[in-house]
């Protein structure tokens, strides 16, 4: 444990400068992209004047070099947002659940699934559940989720009318009880909750089934074979611990895809989650919003690097020792 703290720490000041730079980087790059926080306010406003565009600017700070912007950003990193001035964070805090709690279950429900196709399908390589996975796989990586799911919108919720398309809860919302309202709450997400955990099934499940036939092949497994264990004793004790470690990674690195990969899906579906914010604040060339977004998508993506290091050290005892381990 004490290997593994030192690597953790290591890893963690690695991991502060990594940070610095990628909001710098953001930083730039939102100013760079065409337009102005003052455009919405000023362009379809026919009484405002150039002197009205200049104040503005000078309210947002704006008018200042784009370095002493940084370095304020740095000082206060939750400014009120141009819009409405409310706090960053406030603004985020609320869309937060939403976003986290579909990814969530989208995200254990593809671990159920996909985990046990990868294992049938490399203990099964070349039977007929093997070829009807790899078609599968294919069609999940062929198909966009936002093509999918406009159709599926069109197939259960127009045609069959037993799904709503679009909003969290229905209008008369308030006046269910307590399973109406889980059960609203339900059938609004079913779709966007499929469209997640489709999209990852195909990847994950091609992962670990890669993973578990490299594993099949190595000395140790024949060893347990010989030894008279049975097939699953074999493949649940000895090869799924090995098999894990590329799924591990494959978890840490989706991590991030929990703010990212709910941009299109919650702006098709009209979900108040943290994805529609972010386009949202992105049309409006909301700065401060913005790069609060950008930087939680970044804490996220360096947490899930910390996590799939902490989980590879666990798994195997090679990596937590630094290759000192002989066992």
């Amino acid at each position: 444990m004490l290997a593994l703290a030192n690597r953790l720490a290591l890893k963690a000041l690695w991991v502060a400068g990594i940070f610095l730079g990628i909001t710098l980087i953001s930083f730039a790059v939102i100013h760079l992209a065409p337009g102005s926080p003052t455009d919405m306010q000023t362009t379809l406003n026919p009484l405002a004047t150039a002197e009205t565009r200049a104040r503005l600017e000078k309210l947002y700070g704006l008018d200042r070099p784009l370095p002493v912007q940084y370095l304020d950003w740095l000082r206060k990193p939750v400014p009120p947002c141009f819009r409405d001035h409310r706090p960053v964070w406030d603004k985020i805090r609320e869309r937060l659940p939403l976003t986290f709690s579909m990814n969530i279950v989208s995200l254990v429900l593809t671990l159920m699934i996909a985990i046990p196709i990868g294992l049938l399908s490399a203990y099964k390589q070349g039977g007929l559940f093997d070829r009807a996975a790899t078609v599968f796989v294919f069609v999940g990586f062929a198909v966009p989720g936002f093509w999918l799911a406009l159709l599926l919108m069109l197939l259960f919720g127009i045609h069959w009318g037993i799904l709503p398309i679009s909003g969290l809860t229905s209008m008369d919302f308030a006046t269910f009880s307590l399973w109406g309202k889980t059960v609203d709450l339900a059938r609004h997400l079913t779709l966007p909750i499929f469209i997640y955990t489709f999209g990852g099934l195909a990847g994950l499940s091609r992962f670990m089934r890669s993973s578990m036939l490299e594993v099949l092949r190595q000395d140790y497994i024949l060893t347990a074979r010989a030894k008279g264990l049975s097939t699953w004793a074999v493949i649940g004790k000895h090869a799924l611990r090995n098999a894990l470690l590329p799924v591990i990674t494959i978890l840490g690195l989706s991590i991030p895809g929990l703010i990212g990969g709910s941009v299109i899906i919650e702006s098709i579906f009209a979900l108040p989650g943290l994805g529609q914010l972010f386009y949202q604040s992105v049309m409006a060339r909301d700065y401060p919003l913005i790069m609060g977004n950008l930087v939680l998508g970044a804490v996220l993506t360096l947490a899930g690097n910390l996590l799939a290091d902490a989980g590879y050290a666990l798994a195997d005892p090679r990596i937590r020792l630094g290759g000192r381990s002989r066992e």
